[in-house]
């Protein structure tokens, strides 16, 4: 297969089997415990979402690495060669530290002649003309055959290009992710402040009230039904349009929640539905999106995830969840949206929303009739509610200030990412520092 590189300058360009080695992961025996439950993060195919992978679900000890995977340094690249992912995007990353990987995915070392970034980005830019290559596998998944990996052309610039390519690129993602810190480190900080005030009872003037039974006077114990002024279930619609999906709007999956909950405003998707089934289902500020169906053995349902006005705005105010979500609106008479986003955030973390799920032929449905029948939560009073709100919301709005910033920092590389790779933007003649965190790994190769 050819691909045709712009550049101004004459680049030679070389196929990646001459100057990578593709190394395969495994998964050692998982009846082995001896190999499981170490310090080295294991990668599965599922987990290669971000750019950078600093940690995995399931880690390794140094027997599991011998014994069914392979170890690989940091900055390695690791590409997906198999899974139904390839269906939609052909997925790479780069470790942070030493981690081993499965067997759906490959290492990709480059020689003395490849720069490790470069390479990485360079790949990060073949992404859609490689997922295009992928064939057919069983049971409806995608697979890259290695010869298709082996053939692809990579350019190669002197290794001071590279560098000054990579630097660029990497400085970038150096923001981005000290944004991505920056949003969790408020997350923790309203979690903290919803503890201290509704789980230790330490909230403004707590030394002067009253409680009664454990619990504040002035509050009331509410069941879900009785707090809830509308709830529906969503829809999923039509890739195309037609006569009987016309109107088109954005879909959140449950899939979906984790990333939009951490400020990940990267993806989007798109469908056509019928105007009656939207009209009624179109997601308002302050409205809840809740997964009652799907999941996995080691996926509880029940992930939710609050409509703030930035994110609304992401969707441009037209936005529905799926099939297998419920939407809620709360009463606002009754409750602030923030309290509630932090209560059910709480309550899915300690596994409480566990007790309503049931599994049902290789699927988990949520008894959602059940749980708002009998789930309970206490409600503060509306002076303490407002006091709340207002301490919260300044630290919701900075997140989603950092999540439209990395936004508009991820449309700038990707712009950016093809020119340079390809040597159409020349930066021959810039003098261009390597960013702090690439200086630190030239210094822990020299050591």
């Amino acid at each position: 297969m050819k691909l045709k590189l712009f550049h101004k300058q004459k680049w030679e360009i070389t196929n990646l089997s001459s100057e990578v080695k593709f190394l395969s992961g495994g998964t050692p025996n998982k009846g082995e415990e001896k190999y499981w439950g170490g310090e080295i993060p294991w990668v599965s195919s599922g987990e290669m979402k971000d750019c950078r992978i600093s940690e995995t679900a399931l880690n390794v000890t140094k027997e599991g690495v011998v014994n069914g995977t392979r170890a690989v340094p940091k900055n390695t690249t690791l590409v997906v060669v198999r899974g139904m992912s390839l269906a939609k995007e052909f997925r790479v990353s780069i470790t942070t530290k030493l981690m081993t990987f499965n067997q759906d995915v490959k290492a990709v070392i480059p020689s003395k002649k490849l720069d490790s970034i470069f390479l990485f980005y360079y790949l990060k830019s073949q992404s859609n003309p490689i997922r295009d290559s992928a064939s057919e596998a069983a049971h409806g998944t995608k697979k890259l055959d290695m010869p298709v990996l082996e053939q692809w052309p990579v350019p190669l610039p002197s290794i001071e290009i590279q560098q000054k390519i990579g630097a660029i690129l990497w400085a970038y993602d150096d923001l981005i992710e000290n944004n991505k810190r920056r949003i969790a480190l408020l997350e923790s900080m309203a979690e903290e402040i919803y503890r201290e005030w509704f789980v230790r009872f330490r909230f403004p003037g707590y030394k002067t009230a009253k409680f009664e039974k454990g619990l504040p006077k002035g509050g009331k114990l509410k069941k879900f039904r009785d707090i809830i002024s509308y709830y529906i279930g969503g829809g999923w619609g039509d890739e195309d349009e037609s006569p009987t999906f016309t109107s088109g709007a954005y879909v959140i999956r449950g899939t979906d929640i984790p990333q939009l909950a951490k400020g990940d405003y990267s993806k989007r998707v798109y469908r056509y539905h019928k105007t009656s089934n939207l009209k009624s289902r179109r997601l308002k500020e302050n409205d809840f999106i809740f997964e009652v169906s799907g999941g996995s053995k080691n996926q509880l349902l029940g992930r939710n995830l609050m409509l703030s006005r930035g994110l609304l705005s992401f969707f441009e105010n037209n936005v529905m969840c799926a099939s297998f979500c419920k939407q809620i609106r709360f009463d606002s008479e009754q409750v602030s949206s923030l309290f509630m986003k932090y209560y059910l955030k709480l309550y899915y973390e300690c596994d409480l929303v566990g007790i309503y799920q049931v599994q049902s032929t290789g699927i988990s449905n949520y008894q959602f009739e059940s749980f708002l029948n009998y789930q309970t939560v206490w409600i503060p009073d509306q002076a303490l509610l407002k006091k709340f709100d207002e301490v919260i919301k300044p630290i919701i709005e900075q997140q989603e200030a950092l999540s439209f910033s990395n936004l508009k920092l991820e449309e700038s590389m990707k712009s950016m990412l093809p020119r340079l790779v390809s040597g159409k933007l020349s930066i021959e003649d810039l003098d261009i520092q390597l960013p702090p965190s690439m200086l630190e790994e030239d210094m822990s190769k020299k050591a």
